[in-house]
C-alpha cells in the first residue's frame, strides 16, 4: 500500500474515474454488477487498506460485518416481535445490571486506553495524522480500535433486551440507525484509518458510555433508586455536546491547510457527527422541551380550572346571601363551567 504517494489527489481521482468507466462498460455488457463492486473493493483495500488489520477476524471483508447488521435487524423488527407476540416480558433484571455493569468496565477501559495510547501522550488536539508504522504506540491504537469496533457488535444487545422485555417504545428509529451504523463504521475505522483524528469521536463516545450504561444499571436496580436518576435529561445533552465537539474538531482538520489527515475522511466524520447532531437534537425537542410545554399547559388549565370554580363558589355565596332561591341559577354556572 502507498501510504506516501506523490501522486496528487486530482490524478488519482482521474485514474479512478477511467476506471470505473472501463470497468462499467464491461460489466454492464455481462450483467455481472457484482463482480464490478467486488473489483473496486479490492482496488480501494490494495491501495488504502492497513495490512495490519488483516490479522483480527471479520476483517478479512465488509459482508461480515453487513451480514450481523442485516441479521440485527431481522431480529429486532420481524423475528424478535413474532417470537414475543403470545408471550409475557421478561424480567432480565440481574441480566440487565451485570450487562450494563461490564458496558461501564468496558468503556472505561476503552477511555483509558484511548488517553494512553495517545490523546494523553503525544497526539496533536487541532490535527493527529494516522500512525501507519509498526511501533508500539501504534499496534496499541489499532488493537484498541479493534476492540471499539467489537464493543459495537456487543451493544446489540441493548436492542435485544428491549424486545425481549417489550420495550417497544424505547426501539426508536434513531435508536435502530444508531446500532445499525457504528458497526460498519468501526469497521472502516479498522481497516483504513485506526488511530490519528478518527479516534477523537471514539475516546468521546467512550466517555458518554462510561455516563450512560451507568445510568441503564442503576435503572435495572429497581423503582427505589429512581429518585438518584433525576439526571436522564443531561445525558442527552451530554450526548448532544459530544457531537457539537466532534463537528468543530473535524471541521478545523479539514479547513485547514497544514493538516495531514486525510480530507475525505475528515468530510466524512463532519457529515456523520452533523447527522447525529440533528437527529440527537430532534429527540431531545421531542422529549423534553415540548413535554415542558405540556406541563405549563397542564398547569395554566389547573390555574383556569381552580378559577372558574372559585368564580362560582362566590356567585353561590352572592345568591344565598341575597336569598335567592332560584335553583336554575346554579345549574346554569355548572353547566358554563364543567
Amino acid at each position: 500500500m502507498n501510504y506516501h504517494n506523490t501522486t496528487s489527489g486530482f490524478d488519482i481521482a482521474t485514474e479512478l474515474a477511467y476506471l470505473a468507466i472501463d470497468e462499467f462498460k464491461v460489466h454492464f455488457i455481462s450483467r455481472n454488477f457484482t463482480g464490478l463492486i467486488q473489483r473496486y473493493y479490492y482496488f480501494i483495500e490494495d491501495e488504502y487498506g492497513d495490512p495490519r488489520a488483516n490479522r483480527f477476524p471479520l476483517m478479512d471483508h465488509p459482508l461480515y460485518t453487513v451480514a450481523l447488521v442485516i441479521m440485527y435487524l431481522a431480529w429486532i423488527l420481524v423475528l424478535g416481535p413474532l417470537y414475543m407476540q403470545n408471550r409475557k416480558p421478561f424480567q432480565l433484571k440481574r441480566t440487565l445490571i451485570v450487562y450494563n455493569a461490564l458496558q461501564v468496565a468496558l468503556s472505561a477501559y476503552m477511555f483509558y486506553e484511548h488517553l494512553m495510547a495517545g490523546w494523553l501522550n503525544y497526539y496533536n488536539l487541532k490535527c493527529q495524522p494516522v500512525d501507519y508504522s509498526d511501533g508500539p504506540m501504534s499496534k496499541r491504537m489499532l488493537n484498541l480500535c479493534y476492540v471499539y469496533y467489537i464493543s459495537k457488535l456487543t451493544e446489540f444487545i441493548d436492542t435485544v433486551f428491549f424486545v425481549l422485555r417489550k420495550k417497544t417504545s424505547q426501539i426508536t428509529w434513531l435508536h435502530v440507525y444508531h446500532h445499525s451504523l457504528t458497526p460498519l463504521e468501526t469497521w472502516v475505522l479498522v481497516k483504513f484509518i485506526a488511530g490519528g483524528n478518527a479516534t477523537f469521536p471514539n475516546i468521546l463516545n467512550n466517555f458518554v458510555h462510561v455516563c450512560m450504561y451507568f445510568y441503564y444499571m442503576m435503572s435495572a436496580l429497581g423503582p427505589e433508586y429512581a429518585k438518584y436518576l433525576w439526571w436522564k435529561k443531561y445525558m442527552t445533552e451530554l450526548q448532544i455536546a459530544q457531537f457539537v465537539l466532534c463537528i468543530v474538531h473535524t471541521a478545523r482538520a479539514l479547513f485547514s491547510q497544514q493538516c495531514q489527515f486525510s480530507k475525505f475522511i475528515s468530510a466524512f466524520l463532519l457529515l456523520n457527527a452533523s447527522i447525529f447532531f440533528c437527529l440527537f437534537m430532534n429527540f431531545y425537542i421531542q422529549a423534553y422541551k415540548k413535554k415542558g410545554k405540556g406541563k405549563q399547559s397542564n398547569n395554566q388549565a389547573a390555574i383556569i380550572t381552580t378559577d372558574q370554580r372559585n368564580y362560582f363558589m362566590q356567585q353561590k355565596k352572592f345568591i344565598e346571601m341575597n336569598n335567592n332561591n332560584n335553583e336554575e341559577v346554579i345549574p346554569v354556572l355548572k353547566e358554563k363551567i364543567y
